[in-house]
This record gives structure tokens, sequence and C-alpha cells, in this order.
């Protein structure tokens, strides 16, 4: 009776063992998964970038799949995308800035208005509207940095300080897509195609690209990128640790300002003329994008070529679902539910990486 007993817990103890064994490997997996989410903050969006554009080439057969249709999608969101990257940079540093569809609209009304009303030359017209870009973040970095104000407060304030500027400076005239291909066709470069195979792209679209890979290259490689990370992370460490915490963000909210004025010159590419009244979305879009793209809104985590990815998935569900013959109702939904997950997943991330 003692052999069977001992004949037992030997089977249970090796049947435990197994368990453990089957245990520990699926903890091991789950853990390395955390792992890659958190080393690699782009991969979730990639995925759904992918599954995204799977589903719908499923659905709608060769139409999805062609070049045009997916450059399409390229050329629909270089707006957004060169937006997002000035946001990825402020929220990297843990802030927000609402100012950046004001700001590129205004970069591009001074563009066309510096040309046509002053008659300067369109080379000088669009530096002007850099240096105005520039000088908006600036303030921004100014009362964030040297103040102490919430980028929140601060970026709603100037939002509407640069949208009341826009409209009096402008006088709510439009310029005119003639005029511009007439008398200052460089306003509109941005918006110049040209094709490869079936594939059609402009100007702003490779300007969106490799604007993108350049900022992931200095964000991973150079001290400013880390302290960049850092002081998003946690500020007082990134002080005490020698990091100039008020020039960092004086330089993130200026790069930012002087991104946005070059997204108000692909503006006026986009769509051929200098609106006052365009871009007005662009604040919500470029968050959106983030958000989906895995850039965390605490700060000091996520890559700006998530945001590449964010803004792509927009694109992708606007596009496809429209070709499906669905209410553009339905788009909003799903980037909402969208929205919702991503912000789930990075707290799923930071609990578990905590």
């Amino acid at each position: 009776m003692a052999q069977s007993d001992s004949y037992e817990d030997v089977v249970k103890g090796k049947r435990d063992e197994k368990f453990a064994e089957f245990e520990d490997e699926r903890k091991g997996l789950i853990h390395r998964f955390h792992h890659a989410l958190h080393v690699t903050p782009a991969l979730v969006p990639l995925i759904v970038l992918v599954m995204s554009i799977i589903i719908f080439g499923a659905l709608l057969d060769s139409k999805f799949f062609s070049p045009f249709a997916l450059t399409l999608i390229l050329q629909q969101v270089q707006i957004v995308g060169i937006v997002a990257a000035a946001q990825s940079l402020v929220i990297l540093t843990a802030g927000i800035d609402l100012s950046v569809g004001a700001i590129t609209v205004l970069s591009s009304v001074v563009m066309g208005q510096f040309a046509f009303r002053y008659g300067l030359p369109p080379s000088v017209a669009v530096v002007c509207g850099l240096i105005v870009g520039t000088a908006c973040g600036g303030l921004n970095g100014l009362l964030v940095s040297r103040m102490k104000l919430p980028p929140f407060i601060v970026t709603l304030g100037t939002w509407q300080v640069l949208l009341a500027t826009n409209y009096l400076y402008s006088q709510n005239e439009t310029i005119r897509s003639q005029d511009i291909e007439a008398e200052a066709p460089l306003l509109q470069l941005m918006g110049a195609k040209f094709q490869i195979g079936g594939a059609v792209f402009t100007v702003g679209v490779v300007f969106m690209i490799v604007l993108m890979l350049i900022l992931a290259w200095v964000l991973k490689h150079t001290a400013w990128g880390r302290h960049v990370y850092a002081v998003g992370d946690d500020p007082e460490a990134a002080q005490l640790s020698g990091v100039n915490v008020r020039r960092t963000l004086m330089s993130v909210y200026m790069l930012s300002g002087l991104i946005c004025a070059f997204a108000g010159w692909a503006l006026i590419g986009r769509i051929g003329s200098v609106s006052p009244t365009s871009a007005y979305e662009a604040n919500i879009e470029s968050i959106t994008a983030v958000v989906i793209g895995g850039i965390s809104l605490f700060g000091g985590r996520g890559s700006i070529l998530g945001a590449l990815f964010g803004a792509l998935i927009v694109g992708v569900f606007t596009l496809g679902l429209r070709l499906l013959g669905a209410d553009a109702q339905w788009t909003y939904f799903f980037i909402g539910v969208l929205i919702i997950a991503a912000v789930a997943v990075d707290q799923w991330i930071r609990k578990v990486s905590a």
C-alpha cells in the first residue's frame, strides 16, 4: 500500500512538473510578446495596418490592391502624416499641441499673401511662411518651458489666437489655383505628381516619408533624441542627469512649428489654392494618428514611425469603406474603436513593463 501511494505521488509529481513547465513556457511566450511590444511600439499599428489592407483587399478584390489605390491613400494622408510628425515630437515630451492645425493653415496663408499681396518672389514667400511657423512653435515652447504653463492650456489658447490671426490677416480671401499656377507655381511644388509604374506619387508624399525616416533616426541615434524621451519619461530625473529640459522643450516646439509650416506648404500643393478655412481638422486627425500609432500620451515611449502607420490606418479605413459604399459615419465609428483600443494596449504594455 505504501508502494502504491508512493507510485501515485510520483505520477502526480511528474504531472505537476509537466504542468508547471507548460505554464512557464506559456508565461515565457507572453513575456516575450510583451517585451517585443514594449521595445518596438510601432509593431502594433504595423500589424493593424497590414491586417486592414488584407481584409479590405479581400473584400474589394483587385480594386484595393492596385498601385493607384494604395498610393492614393498616401496622397490623402500626406498632410495628416506631416502634422502627425510634429505632434509626435510634442507628445513624446508628455505634452500635446492643439495649435498644429492653426500653425499649418497660417503658414500657408502667409506664403500666399506674401507672394500675391506684397509681390515677393515665391521662394522668399515660402521661407517667410516657414519662419512664421517656427516662430509660432517657439511661442508655445516659451510658454511651456519658461513659464511652466500646461501644454494643453497653452496650445488651446494659441490655437484660438492663431486662428483669429489667420482670418483677420487673410480677410477670409482664398487665392485661386489658377492664379498660383500662373504667377507662383513654386507654392504648389508639394502637389507635383510623378508616376512609377501604375503608382502615382507626389512630392508631398515623398517629403512625408523622408521626414518620418529622418526623425526616427534622429530620435533613436542622437543625444537630442534621447533627451526628448528622457524629458517625456521623467523631466526631474532628466534634469538631474544633466539634460537641459528647457532647451529640449524649446527645440521640440520650434521644430514642431517648422514641420507644421512645411505641412502648410504641402497643403497648398494638395488643394491647389491658399484657403484660410482649410486643415481645420488637422488637430484631431494628428492626435488620432499618433494615438493609433502607439505613441504614449504620457510621454517617453513610442516610435514616430508608428504615427505614420496610424495615419495610413485611417487612410485605409477611409478609402476601404468608401469603396465598399458604406456610410461615412462608419469611418468615425471604427477610428473611435481603434483609438480606445490603442490607449488600452498602451496601458497594458505600461502595466506589464512596470
